[in-house]
């Protein structure tokens, strides 16, 4: 397998200046007509521009000294030069200052990737994991140059760069015979982009990673802590969020990766929101360590039985490690001694373990006796789980000397714990304490850092004291989006005027420091990205939103997956202001909850659907609607929240319904940032309530809702779909039918509820006339007549505007059939799908 890198390519793209395969000196030589024009695309490369490029000539002497004088031009041999390889080198479309630039590459390195077995033969089948042995030239890098500068060969000479990459696939050692010593394995396909941010984020210094809404940043910071953790396991890392929440999202993504609990530490308020059973606060991991410290002297006592010794070495951790060195090491050296005589014996390793018996109660059986170097792996990996085992009860040792229980907490925070997780309120708010205590960390990762105040960034990394005058800290990461909302300042002379809204990560990308930008979303369909990725660069999708079903199949009752709905005035008022800023508007309110119910009577979870709103004046009316409307009736229920844009942001939903409260002036969403934050939380649907006139003339936000006012202002129903899922493609709109306003929507989900009331109590009684004779069937049918409502049809439905009257009332009156249609709407299902057995049970 050959390659062919450009070595100049990565410091150009972080320079930003374009590649052209064109040498500017033999432009002046060419006709007019084969001059290169500077503003073409790189697409427009033709293979005769690229071997008329000196460079391209010094990549193929290059290749034919690497072939051994076979493979160049002329030669027949059939590793013959194809400059399609080179090709690929420029396939680089970037912009500088005063337009697109002719830059040759500087030179062209070739090398060449060989797949060998452990033995050394070559591995044409290779499978993971791989190690890999760099060239000899990438190795003896001691004379390192700056970024700024190239080497002082001149690419004319034609540097020789070739070499062989080795790449060996090798089978890694037996983690141990239990199901707990097997590790977790990374499920995360991570792009080419988040790879070039994990590589950053290890190395000293500073990085500093932009992710637009959807990208991974926080699967990505996961990363880094990961490979932080196993590739220096001595050092100390600590996390900064903003808010509580995506502390929770990222410290749960940790619990999920191949890192001890014990060396995890979760300080602040929020640390009993974290979705698990276990205790990450410093007395819940104080804890943890003594229950675990029981546990394993236990299993000490258990190794002394069957090694037929006195069980009292598991005592205390200080008898278990003389009886590790004793009486377990010692043997595992004698049995390592004998093996090394014996290797011709296939069961000698069976045969001759010391610790077969302790090994017994193993899931699978650890030796076969078919093979000595099988059965020797296995023997290690026994011996690994034993070793890991003393090394935790070293650990748990000084929890065993520290009697009190704030002296254990302060050594669990300074020494135990290997990463630490705050957010930055408390790290300000402690800092004197950290001081005193000595702690110490060397990597900073700040996530959300561009929510965070200047003064806010510099506090947590000045929680410890320096070491002889050097700052200890080695890596600082700062991963967030300054295209989505700032520091809050409430201030209005310190945010305009002192610019203190801006965050230290918003300075540095202002100040041209680089940085890497994640380019591709996984959250929202493809069509409900285009709302919001015209603001950065070059945001694409992940193959995962354009191929999964769920992303091509329509939202059930709904036309479009995305939608503006323009909301009139709603008994003559549009938006009031009870109190200053407190903004409401009662229309919008109604109509959000209504939708919302009508999306609880298909079948949606109400745990799928959040209600976002730019006002805290609209988000307590729409609570106190949900209130009177949804929670007294359980088969509706709240829904997952009900909250502000602003509180929302890092989070997201399938479904969306926003309201933009404002009538006569668009108010503080004029901000495109908190524009950007509203549109990109939505994964299935996101349906935007707002007054249409208003909105669609603010320049700011013109992109956005140009796209939106591509489709009818007025809420587009499919009434023919009456559950929660369909085979219907989204881009199929089928039967439209457009909601006039607020009282035409609150009179559908009256008639929808009827309909299905009555076809619920249809299949209740014909399961129970099944039962019973014809005259109880004849009592039951009488019954059903008098205590039911009767169906409202569709050219009724104008009539009935109130949801508080006859519909809530009846379902009220009928005690059993709430409960059951409450049964149901826990199950996900409508009536209709009911099973035989839940009629029996009724």
């Amino acid at each position: 397998m050959t390659k062919v890198y450009g070595t100049g390519a990565y410091d150009f793209k972080r320079h930003r200046v374009a590649e052209y395969p064109v040498d500017p000196t033999l432009s002046a030589t060419l006709p007019a007509a084969e001059k290169p024009v500077e503003s073409a695309l790189p697409s427009t490369i033709t293979l005769s521009e690229i071997q008329r490029d000196r460079l391209t000539k010094i990549a193929e002497d290059n290749w034919s000294k690497a072939a051994g004088g076979g493979g160049g031009k002329g030669s027949g041999g059939e590793n013959r030069f194809d400059p399609e390889l080179v090709k690929e080198i420029y396939k680089t479309e970037l912009l500088v200052k005063g337009g697109r630039k002719p830059v040759p590459l500087q030179r062209v390195m070739i090398l060449e990737v060989c797949f060998i077995n452990p033995d050394g033969s070559e591995n044409l089948q290779p499978m993971p994991p791989f190690r890999i042995r760099l060239p000899k030239m990438q190795k003896g890098g001691s004379h390192a140059l700056t970024g700024n500068k190239l080497s002082g060969v001149d690419s004319a000479d034609g540097v020789n760069m070739e070499d062989t990459l080795i790449v060996e696939a090798y089978t890694p050692p037996d983690p141990g015979p239990y199901p707990q010593d097997q590790p977790k394995q990374n499920s995360v396909r991570f792009t080419p982009t988040q790879i070039g941010a994990i590589i950053s984020g290890i190395q000293p210094g500073l990085t500093m990673v932009v992710g637009p809404p959807g990208t991974g940043k926080t699967d990505t910071a996961v990363q880094i802590l990961n490979v932080l953790y196993h590739n220096c396991p001595s050092q100390r890392t600590l996390i900064i969020t903003h808010s509580n929440q995506a502390l929770n999202d990222l410290f749960e993504k940790i619990m999920q990766r191949d890192v001890p609990a014990r060396y995890l530490l979760r300080l602040g308020q929020g640390e009993q929101e974290l979705a698990t059973d276990l205790d990450f606060s410093r007395q819940g991991r104080v804890n943890a360590m003594l229950v675990r410290r029981l546990e394993l002297l236990g299993e000490v006592e258990r190794l002394a039985r069957s090694l037929q010794l006195p069980e009292d070495v598991g005592y205390t951790c200080e008898t278990a490690g003389y009886f590790w060195l004793l009486h377990v090491y010692s043997r595992w050296e004698q049995f390592l001694a004998a093996c090394a005589e014996n290797e011709d014996k296939p069961t000698f390793v069976k045969d001759r373990f010391p610790f077969k018996e302790f090994f017994s109660d193993t899931p699978h059986p650890i030796f076969m006796g078919e093979s000595f170097e099988k059965d020797m792996r296995a023997a290690k990996g026994c011996f690994r789980h034993l070793k890991t085992m003393f090394q935790e009860l070293e650990e748990c040792r000084a929890f065993e000397l520290l009697k009190s229980t704030a002296d254990r907490a302060n050594y669990l925070m300074t020494k135990q714990a290997k990463i630490v997780a705050m957010t930055c309120t408390h790290a300000a708010l402690k800092r004197k304490d950290f001081l005193q205590l000595g702690f110490k960390y060397d990597n900073l990762l700040m996530e959300e850092s561009a929510q965070i105040l200047e003064i806010e960034t510099f506090i947590p990394m000045l929680l410890q004291r320096q070491e002889d005058g050097y700052a200890r800290l080695k890596r600082c990461i700062l991963i967030g989006d300054h295209h989505q909302l700032p520091p809050v300042v409430k201030n209005m002379a310190f945010q305009k005027y002192s610019h203190m809204d801006q965050s230290l990560f918003t300075r540095f990308v202002r100040l041209g420091i680089p940085y890497i930008e994640l380019n591709a979303q996984g959250r929202a369909r493809p069509s409900i990205a285009k709302l919001y990725n015209w603001r950065y660069r070059d945001l694409g999708d992940l193959p995962y939103v354009k191929e999964d079903a769920v992303f091509h199949r329509a939202n059930a009752g709904f036309s479009y997956e995305y939608q503006l709905v323009d909301v009139p005035d709603y008994h003559g008022r549009g938006e009031s202001a009870p109190s200053p800023w407190f903004y409401q508007n009662e229309g919008e309110a109604e109509y959000v909850v209504s939708v919302y119910m009508y999306l609880r009577l298909l079948g949606y979870p109400a745990n799928k659907i959040s209600i976002l709103t730019t006002y805290n004046g609209q988000k307590l009316l729409i609570r106190d609607v949900i209130n009177r409307r949804c929670v007294p009736y359980d088969f509706i229920g709240p829904p997952s929240k009900v909250t502000t844009v602003d509180k929302f942001q890092g989070q997201q939903n399938d479904f969306i319904l926003l309201s933009l409260v404002r009538t006569r002036f668009v108010g503080h969403l004029r901000d495109v940032r908190r524009l950007v934050v509203a549109m990109s939380r939505a994964r299935l649907g996101l349906y935007v309530f707002c007054r249409r006139s208003l909105f669609e003339q603010c320049y700011e936000l013109q992109p956005t809702f140009q796209l939106l006012l591509q489709r009818p202002d007025c809420l587009a129903l499919n009434l023919n779909e009456i559950t929660s899922y369909t085979e219907r493609h989204v881009e199929d709109t089928g039967p439209i039918h457009l909601v006039s306003g607020v009282e035409e929507m609150i009179s559908i989900f009256n008639w929808r509820y009827q309909e299905r009331y009555m076809s619920h109590q249809f299949d209740h009684y014909m399961t129970y006339s099944g039962q019973n004779d014809q005259q109880n069937s004849t009592t039951v049918f009488n019954a059903m007549d008098t205590d039911t409502p009767s169906v409202r049809h569709e050219s009724s439905m104008e009539e009935d505007t109130k949801i508080d009257g006859d519909v809530l009332s009846a379902s009220h009156s009928n005690g059993e059939v709430d409960k059951e249609a409450s049964k149901n709407d826990e199950n996900e299902r409508l009536p209709e799908s009911n099973s035989s057995e839940e009629n029996m049970t009724e």
